[in-house]
């Protein structure tokens, strides 16, 4: 019997270890074999073992009851550990929630197409702020007739009509000219030339009596702008250029190609 009680007291200190009653641990810090048995552990107390080890007893020895219930706690934690090694797979293998990324800011509104008319208060503004101002070359005023697509230039010997829906945007020419003669010294000119497409006339030019000036070729029509000033202003040609071809563009003229 004290074979028994001691056995019996071995055992339920087992148990407690076990299941971790030998001191407090917080969740998820006891191992995967001792979180098996603790529902047994709960049940099992001293007297309980007691008990259950007296009935083994009538049926073999003590210490062979012990073992074999040792053995059964010990393959009951392997058993408990091979399903969780089993199921790490499958949680791995699950798919991982789509990551979507920032929304993106909608892009900015593409600006509106000038018009034609604010295509035309551009060039005119610059015909006339930028005049050569020589007593010649002026540009006094500068008017357009949408309808026609005419496009009226009016200087000190007369006024000359340039006809957009004409114009053949690909042979567009700046260059600079000293319009300085004999008897005058006057400042260099930037000149925008533009020429017509075949068999149509760039141009009508009218001298200060308002009669057709027959002298002047109709085939290009030129803009006229002082040198000095339009180097003061930052990217003048280019813009000036991008504003007439679309004038034109929009007047019926023929658009940019490019050949080569």
């Amino acid at each position: 019997m004290a074979d028994v009680v001691s056995k019996t007291e071995q055992f339920a200190l087992f148990i407690r270890r076990i299941s971790g009653g030998s001191r407090p641990a917080e969740t998820g810090e006891l191992p995967a074999r001792a979180r098996s048995v603790q529902p047994l552990a709960r049940w099992l107390s001293v007297p309980v073992a007691a008990t259950l080890l007296l009935t083994l007893c009538s049926c073999g020895s003590v210490e062979a009851a012990f073992r074999g219930l040792a053995q059964r706690i010990e393959d009951l934690g392997k058993s408990n550990k091979t399903e969780e090694t089993a199921q790490a797979p499958q949680a791995a293998a699950l798919p991982k929630p789509a990551v979507h990324g920032k929304k993106t800011e909608s892009k900015a509104e593409a600006k509106p197409e000038l018009s034609q008319q604010d295509l035309f208060e551009y060039i005119r503004g610059k015909l006339l702020s930028l005049s050569p101002n020589d007593g010649i070359n002026d540009n006094l005023e500068v008017t357009y007739d949408a309808p026609s697509s005419t496009l009226s230039i009016v200087q000190p010997d007369g006024r000359c009509d340039i006809f957009l829906n004409a114009i053949d945007t690909n042979n567009m020419i700046w260059e600079v000219r000293d319009p300085s003669d004999a008897y005058h010294t006057r400042g260099d000119i930037l000149r925008l030339t533009l020429t017509a497409s075949s068999g149509k006339p760039a141009r009508v030019c009218y001298d200060d009596k308002n009669q057709i000036d027959k002298s002047i070729a109709s085939n290009r029509a030129r803009l006229l702008f002082a040198q000095n000033k339009a180097n003061a202003v930052p990217g003048f040609t280019d813009n000036m250029t991008k504003a007439i071809k679309k004038l034109v563009v929009q007047s019926g003229g023929v658009a940019e190609k490019k050949i080569f």
